[in-house]
């Protein structure tokens, strides 16, 4: 019988963009987004039951859409009298999506059969027992062998920082925070925070609608914007965006509104960087302040790394902060190492415990 090869896949299931990276040279991803056609003329318009990514954004108008990865499923699947159905369709909508990203990693293959397909999954800083068994339930059937791991450690593992160093890793539905200490990071390493990307967005909201009462917008025309021009900097120049009034575009001067949103994440993040600093080991909290790793989306908000720093001075006399030079793909890469670097014998041991 012909012994199958092997092909490994790092995956950041995210809020906003699902990503893979693989052995066969596959990267790409997907926005986490799935729709269902509304009627029989969408579902003529489509030819098919089910819309994912950009597609699905584009045309949400005419189907029934879920962001299944929306705070990466953190929130319910903690709570049993949850499991309702609305919550079982996310789940369900999050394994579609999960497939089609398998999907594309397969694309180039003539015979995706011949395949073992390995895989390990970024999750949440602290996901929970809960969390983790979901994104388990979401893979089966697609990976055979699948780990989860935390995704803040797997941006740290592609980078080889092992030690010395504090990860950030800025999603859209969570900011995840991670000290490395030369082991795998354990609880007390960690903390997960949930104002991140999406919570600019609302924040963004609230407060051009205050400003500018006649202006007719939506939220994905908001965060589109400031995904193209988020800056906290104090020397930007003025940001105006383009907004109907009455059926008729107006531009408007949202710069301080844009840099307010922007700069609400800010404190939270560096009281998670105070604490776990302030409760590492004193001989080493130099080294972490020292090199703190800015990841994530969020990342590329213009001026975050200086006012990090800034906030680091105030609170902890000194502060270093580097960007990832490959935001999107940090995690996923990770991920895709560690699933190289994990023995045969470790998922010999998965697989018999199925």
């Amino acid at each position: 019988m012909k012994e199958k090869k092997v092909l490994n896949i790092g995956i950041d299931l995210g809020t906003s963009r699902s990503v893979i990276a693989c052995d066969n040279g596959v990267r790409t991803y997907i926005p986490s987004f799935v729709g269902y056609p509304k009627d029989a003329v969408s579902q003529k318009l489509f030819g098919k039951e089910i819309v994912y990514g950009e597609e699905a954004v584009k045309n949400r108008l005419a189907l029934n859409t879920f962001k299944p990865f929306d705070k990466r499923v953190i929130l319910q699947s903690d709570d049993a009298t949850k499991k309702t159905e609305e919550y079982q369709k996310i789940k369900k909508a999050g394994k579609f999506l999960f497939k089609e990203l398998i999907n594309l990693a397969l694309e180039q293959e003539e015979n995706p059969k011949d395949w073992t397909l390995r895989g390990v999954v970024g999750a949440p800083a602290l996901a929970s027992i809960h969390n983790k068994k979901d994104f388990l339930e979401i893979a089966e059937g697609v990976l055979d062998d699948v780990m989860i791991a935390s995704e803040p450690f797997t941006v740290a593992y592609g980078l080889n920082i092992y030690s010395n160093a504090l990860i950030i890793d800025i999603g859209a539905g969570t900011v995840d925070l991670c000290r490395m200490q030369g082991i795998i990071p354990t609880e007390e390493d960690q903390i997960t925070l949930f104002k991140a990307g999406d919570y600019i967005d609302k924040v963004f909201l609230d407060l051009i609608k205050k400003k500018y009462k006649e202006a007719n917008f939506t939220l994905n025309m908001i965060k589109r914007f400031k995904e193209e021009n988020a800056s906290i900097s104090e020397h930007g120049e003025s940001v105006f965006i383009e907004l109907p009034v009455h059926g008729k575009p107006v531009k408007h001067d949202v710069t301080n509104e844009l840099k307010q949103a922007c700069g609400s994440i800010v404190p939270d993040i560096v009281e998670g960087v105070r604490k776990l600093i302030a409760s590492f080991d004193p001989e080493f909290q130099d080294s972490l302040k020292q090199n703190v790793i800015l990841a994530g989306g969020g990342s590329q908000i213009i001026g975050l790394k200086k006012e990090i720093e800034k906030f680091m001075r105030e609170s902890l006399g000194y502060g270093k902060v580097i960007k990832v030079e490959e935001p999107l793909y940090a995690g996923a890469n990770g991920a895709l190492m560690l699933c190289r670097d994990m023995p045969d014998e470790y998922w010999d041991e998965i697989r018999s415990n199925k």
